[in-house]
């Protein structure tokens, strides 16, 4: 059964992205890389590491698509500024924006990034924006011209699972673009919620990187956004109050 992940007119057989930041080593990083499935690679540009050749040769750009995005950015020129540098460096069209608007919950700020997105969207970026999980926002993202949104279901780098589901389904039913969860994830059965709903695809960086076993836990996760993805296109049962599973019509005694 065909199933593509479609961002920016490409399709990806993986719905599962990952990031690169926070392992204990860049080997461990694309042994986890590897095992995850994944074929879309977050990078932060305003990381140092970017402009030097030791993450390419561990994550080959011709194997996976990188993605940079905006880590570290709290204003829209900011982020503009960064991106469009990244497309300058590597010729990357498609980006992940991500503008912080307090350093203590590290939550989005929403309006510069409805600012950012606008300006890169008519600039020709393909726009991955990282939001908040308010159903008007993202709606308001997918007007100015995001290619996919990316609702947290946690603050970043908690751990702490899809906190509020119900602000999640909202967004995943008037979404016309892919709804890509984002932040917060922290286990296999997180990301298996997130699909289940009916998410596109999941992002997640610090669930693999801090987990005891990286590369382990990379293959949980692909495992749990593949099941994840297939029990929603299988549609689940109604709940209902207790019912046998056998019939008992038609038995003897």
């Amino acid at each position: 059964m065909e199933d593509f992940l479609v961002l920016g007119g490409k399709k990806f057989s993986s719905r599962l992205l990952v990031g690169t930041g926070k392992y204990r080593s860049m080997a461990e990083c694309a042994a986890a890389i590897k095992e995850s499935g994944a074929e879309i690679v977050t990078v932060a540009v305003r990381r140092a590491e970017i402009a030097e050749p030791v993450l390419e040769d561990f994550i080959s750009p011709e194997k996976y698509t990188f993605l940079p995005n905006s880590a570290g950015c709290y204003t829209a020129e900011a982020a503009v500024r960064t991106l469009k540098l990244a497309r300058e460096m590597g010729g990357w069209n498609m980006v992940k924006l991500e503008i912080i608007g307090d350093r203590e919950t590290l939550h989005p700020n929403m309006s510069e990034t409805l600012k950012a997105t606008e300006i890169l969207a008519r600039d020709g970026f393909v726009v991955m924006a990282y939001s908040d999980d308010d159903a008007g926002m993202t709606r308001r993202l997918e007007t100015a011209g995001c290619a996919a949104v990316m609702p947290l279901a946690a603050p970043i780098g908690s751990g702490l699972g899809i906190l509020r589901p119900e602000k999640l389904q909202k967004i995943i039913a008037q979404a016309k673009i892919p709804v890509l969860v984002d932040a917060g994830i922290g286990t296999a059965s997180d990301a298996c919620i997130a699909m289940e709903m009916g998410c596109a695809g999941v992002l997640l960086n610090t669930a693999l990187a801090l987990a005891e076993n990286p590369v382990l836990m990379a293959r949980a996760m692909r495992l749990a956004v593949e099941s994840g993805r297939l029990a929603h296109l299988a549609g689940r049962m109604k709940k209902s109050a207790a019912a046998a599973s056998s019939p008992v019509a038609g038995t003897i005694g």
